[in-house]
């Protein structure tokens, strides 16, 4: 078995996924449970805004999908950045906070691991 965290839509689940016998019969179905999200740390005051001071990050290893936001874009906190492609199953990777889009670090068909930083805010 694997277990992976994933995010949609704002809302991180704890996924175990069984491997197959091997013998054609299909895998088990991906077994999902809501886990609390993680209390956010105290606000510091905002440093001058620097390019890319947010970095937003693959949460799962996966391929890049489709890219939903631009250069120069404005988003909402929830807004989806870029799709993955993981387990299956497209897995939205979306801005933690309302702002600017920076920078984007991928392109389509990429290969990304768990934590890779997939674009910046401001």
């Amino acid at each position: 078995m694997k277990s992976y965290t994933i995010t949609v839509n704002g809302v991180a689940y704890d996924v175990t996924v069984e491997e197959g016998a091997g013998n054609g019969a299909p895998a088990a179905a991906p077994k999902a449970a809501p886990k609390a999200a993680p209390k956010a740390a105290p606000k510091a005051a905002a440093p001058a805004a620097a390019a890319g001071a947010i970095e937003v990050k693959a949460s799962v290893p996966g391929k890049v999908f489709k890219v939903e936001a631009n250069v120069g874009q404005t988003v909402k906190a929830g807004d989806a950045i870029v799709v993955l492609e993981a387990m299956k199953m497209e897995i939205p990777v979306v801005a933690p906070q309302d702002g600017v889009v920076a920078g984007i670090n991928v392109a389509v068909g990429d290969t990304v691991e768990n934590g890779d930083v997939l674009a910046s805010m401001n």
